[in-house]
């Protein structure tokens, strides 16, 4: 008994540590994030006019691929919605940039590796590639390597891959060609009802919709749109193909716009407030999301000035925590093994007076008060997005890192203060960008 006793306590020794929670100011991640961003030097360019062009190309694999979301639930039974990558280009001359959207749980690394090495190797001039997510918790695997991406995650499928890499090529060669004189307009419209705090029932809300419109001189449109609620009303035992509410968000704009790209938000702590979860639940969600994007609208701005600024900001990050309990958490050697990369970033783009900024992070709505305000401040128009090729769990408020949770326990991965962290790094970013 007693070598049996010896075996299990140097094997946990081996697997498990105890939480660090040495203050993140004091460690080399934090102080090497700041150097990166004392450094940062945003690319500018100033034109005379807003260019843009938008495409949407089918990307409905041909035979069933595996789920994603919520659990291990195996390939699809059938195609409730068709999956689709959008494509928006906007340029002033100058500069292009190119948002990319996916009808995906995740943009993983892997995925806008190969999107990129296809882009180079199609000969397309970008100054910046902005990749987001719906988020839905009922799209198609295939992109995720690594023992976890097997298990839970659908695994590594080289013809899925080959197949989204030749899809965005598509969307972006339909983008470009498209592409005529725009106006550009930042809108913002107050929902009612439609989301809910599902981490702490009394804690804020982010309950905006916001909007960019490309608006051509024919009247031909496109919206670039972002909404804070999880797309996870369609539930677990679903077993169809599915873009859950933002697709249908999308379907019933796109009688008024050619394309609307739906990017997932602030997402964090946020869950849609739905009458159920069945199909219809889920259709009738999107037409009133899209009902109230109307009726609710309290802010338009044109943007006049055609100035893009635009940066790529590596993240670096406290050693994986990985939590099992209060103090204790996987290794990170185990956790490496187990995730695999990670590819910890934010994009910064700058258009006119507008600053958008994608995050690694699953970051919480209720930071954006907060920030929008203060990019107020400094003149800006304030885009959060999340998902833009590299993911790190979720970034939560840090005064409920130690509760049983699963955002702040089994999805909150690089450790205790990252709200902190977070909220610091935007506010840089936001004086860098001004």
């Amino acid at each position: 008994m007693a070598w049996i006793l010896g075996i299990l306590f140097f094997l946990g020794m081996f697997l498990i540590t105890k939480v660090d929670r040495k203050p993140y100011q004091e460690m080399d991640y934090y102080k090497k994030t700041m150097s990166h961003l004392d450094t940062l030097s945003l690319m500018e360019s100033s034109g005379s006019i807003w260019k843009s062009g938008w495409s949407k190309v089918n990307a409905t694999p041909d035979t069933p691929a595996s789920l994603v979301g919520y659990k291990p639930r195996g390939k699809y039974e059938f195609v409730q919605d068709s999956s689709f990558i959008r494509s928006i280009v906007v340029s002033n001359g100058q500069s292009q940039i190119a948002f990319l959207n996916y009808e995906l749980m995740i943009v993983h690394p892997r995925l806008q590796l190969k999107i990129e090495e296809a882009v180079q190797q199609a000969g397309i001039s970008l100054d910046h590639i902005y990749f987001t997510a719906t988020h839905t918790h009922s799209g198609i695997g295939g992109y995720m390597p690594g023992l976890m991406g097997k298990i839970a995650f659908g695994g590594y499928d080289q013809n899925i891959m080959t197949m989204m890499a030749e899809k965005s090529i598509l969307a972006l060669q339909g983008a470009l060609a498209s592409q005529d004189t725009v106006s550009l307009i930042f809108q913002k419209s107050f929902t009612d009802s439609m989301v809910m705090n599902r981490l702490i029932k009394n804690d804020p809300v982010e309950p905006y919709i916001r909007q960019l419109v490309f608006q051509k001189n024919n009247g031909s449109k496109a919206s670039f749109t972002t909404f804070s609620a999880h797309p996870t009303i369609m539930g677990s035992k679903f077993m169809g193909l599915s873009g859950d509410y933002p697709h249908y968000f999308s379907e019933k704009l796109e009688e008024e716009f050619e394309v609307v790209l739906f990017a997932a938000g602030t997402v964090g702590s946020h869950r849609a407030i739905a009458n159920g979860n069945s199909p219809q639940d889920v259709k009738d969600y999107g037409l009133n999301l899209s009902n109230q994007l109307h009726e609710n609208l309290i802010q338009s701005d044109t943007i006049i000035t055609p100035i893009v600024r635009n940066a790529d900001l590596p993240l670096a990050l406290r050693k994986a925590h990985y939590k099992i309990g209060k103090n204790v958490r996987l290794r990170p050697w185990v956790f490496n093994s187990l995730f695999g990369e990670t590819n910890a970033h934010f994009d910064i783009v700058r258009l006119g007076n507008t600053l958008m900024v994608s995050s690694s992070g699953e970051i919480s709505g209720v930071f954006m008060e907060a920030w929008e305000k203060y990019a107020e401040e400094q003149g800006l128009h304030l885009i959060i997005t999340c998902f833009n090729g590299g993911y790190i769990g979720y970034i939560t408020p840090d005064q409920y890192y130690d509760e049983k949770l699963y955002e702040v326990r089994e999805m909150n991965w690089f450790g205790p203060y990252n709200g902190a962290y977070f909220d610091e790094i935007i506010r840089k970013i936001i004086q860098k960008a001004i």
